[in-house]
């Protein structure tokens, strides 16, 4: 395997200190010890509830070739005898390697922010650019202060592409990430009410999205959402701060890579695209029309990229939803099936009706039902109740036949729905996987979506281990 870093790169790009023998360099980098892979660096961050440092010995046990320490923590190593790059603090020396990366790399870079559907368009993207050559990616949502450089530092010289997702939750949470990563394109798929318990209003929340302009390069792309009720604010802060070339998606007239035609079938949708000067025929792998946006948004990075889009089209056609991110499950039961529609891993008022009219568009088989089982939307603040409550509605337009619901902010939902769909509340994840396995059937439909600290991921799982596959996600047998 080829050397990710020599050891001697490393020292200059973050001003360390040898201690012991170095290896040549590594083919890996790190940060959690139980994953820690045979001829990696091991960066013993601190984060909020451990530090690195504590487990520094597992890392070595499971094959790190090397560990980079900070400076004051030296002394309580003592026992550790592994190669060592002292630092003075880790996380700004893991910056540091990743803003080496990123000047070394000849990769086009991309990076994409937005409310909903970073990390769906990032795979999707991720999909598309692998017929146009090496494509680094960042792994699940690493986009925050210590995902964004760890992915940075992790890109291979060799990359063509580079895809980095940029999150935030408060203001001024962008602006130093995009600044290490210097994206060459970079795209905002929505704005939309996330994280509403630190910010006024939308209008702030498109101001933190907007900061991702900031650090694109000199003659970069920036690709905006036509259809978004914020577009003309955020044109209008792209002519303020200089940017290059501005483009734009979605179904509006005015779209650069606009939809023309649209088919959503229960297991794919087709559509016409107008990309640029070319009209192209797609089909994407997965359901939903909200997937079809951003398919909009990838072909439009697509070319900006420069890569193949003939290719990224063909390619489009093989790309299934993640798990936690629409995964679909045949299951067996009853001599039958049911449908396990899995986007338990975050929720957000955009993406809850997303995913509820994804479980409207789902055909159910004689005597199917709709069951949507929702957890609460974490980070809401004081709009909490009435977005929770406000959700009753696409419910009712769906034909939801059954809601199950748990967490305290649920209770909203569950008082605005009163008889009108059969409602089952439970305290939490667990209460509803007792409740679910005594009453699925054949033919039910069941969509499954709550914010990740909410823990319906486990309902999840516990369908999984309960009832045996007929298909995996990508409908194969």
């Amino acid at each position: 395997m080829s050397l990710l870093w020599t050891a001697p790169a490393m020292i200059e790009a973050m001003e360390g200190r040898p201690v012991g023998a170095l290896p040549e360099g590594v083919t890996g980098i790190s940060i959690d010890s139980r994953t820690t892979c045979q001829g990696d660096a091991f960066f013993a961050i601190k984060g909020d509830r451990f530090d690195g440092h504590d487990f520094a010995s597992v890392a070595i046990a499971n094959g790190a070739s090397l560990l980079v320490v900070s400076e004051d923590k030296l002394p309580a190593l003592g026992r550790v005898t592994a190669p060592m790059i002292v630092v003075n603090e880790v996380l700004p020396a893991l910056e540091a390697l990743g803003r080496a990366s990123r000047a070394r790399s000849q990769a086009k870079i991309i990076a994409i922010t937005g409310s909903v559907g970073k990390t769906s368009s990032k795979e999707m993207l991720r999909h598309a650019l692998e017929p146009s050559g090496e494509v680094h990616a960042s792994a699940a949502s690493y986009n925050n202060h210590w995902g964004v450089p760890l992915t940075l530092a992790r890109m291979p010289e060799s990359a063509a592409f580079g895809i980095f997702e940029i999150g935030m939750n408060h203001p001024g949470e962008i602006r130093p990430l995009v600044d290490m990563v210097k994206p060459d394109v970079a795209v905002i798929t929505t704005v939309a009410a996330a994280h509403m318990g630190n910010f006024k209003n939308l209008s702030e929340i498109a101001a933190a999205k907007a900061e991702i302009m900031e650090g694109l390069s000199e003659d970069g792309h920036l690709l905006l959402n036509h259809d978004n009720e914020k577009y003309g604010w955020l044109k209008k802060r792209a002519v303020t701060l200089g940017v290059a070339h501005t483009h734009s998606f979605g179904e509006n007239a005015k779209a650069d890579y606009r939809l023309l035609k649209i088919k959503l079938l229960p297991d794919c949708s087709t559509i016409t695209a107008q990309i640029g000067t070319d009209e192209v025929a797609a089909k994407i792998g997965a359901p939903g029309r909200h997937l079809v946006q951003n398919a909009l948004a990838v072909l439009g990075m697509v070319q900006l990229a420069g890569a193949d889009l003939a290719r990224a089209v063909h390619a489009l056609a093989g790309f299934s939803a993640e798990k936690g991110r629409g995964a679909r499950h045949e299951l067996a039961i009853d001599g039958g099936s049911f449908l396990l529609i899995d986007e338990s891993y975050n929720a957000n008022p955009a993406s809850m009706r997303a995913a509820i009219d994804l479980l409207r568009d789902t055909p159910v088989r004689l005597r199917g039902r709709r069951i949507a089982v929702l957890g609460d939307m974490l980070e809401m603040g004081r709009f909490s109740e009435r977005v929770h409550r406000d959700l009753a509605t696409p419910m009712r337009e769906a034909s939801v036949d059954m809601a199950c619901l748990a967490g305290p902010e649920m209770k909203a939902l569950r008082d605005e729905l009163g008889t009108d769909i059969e409602t089952v509340y439970r305290d939490d994840a667990d209460g509803l996987t007792t409740h679910l396995k005594s009453v699925l059937r054949d033919g039910d439909v069941v969509m499954i979506k709550s914010s990740l600290g909410i823990g319906f991921g486990r309902i999840v799982k516990a369908l999984l281990d309960k009832y045996p596959p007929l298909t995996d996600s990508s409908g194969n047998t």
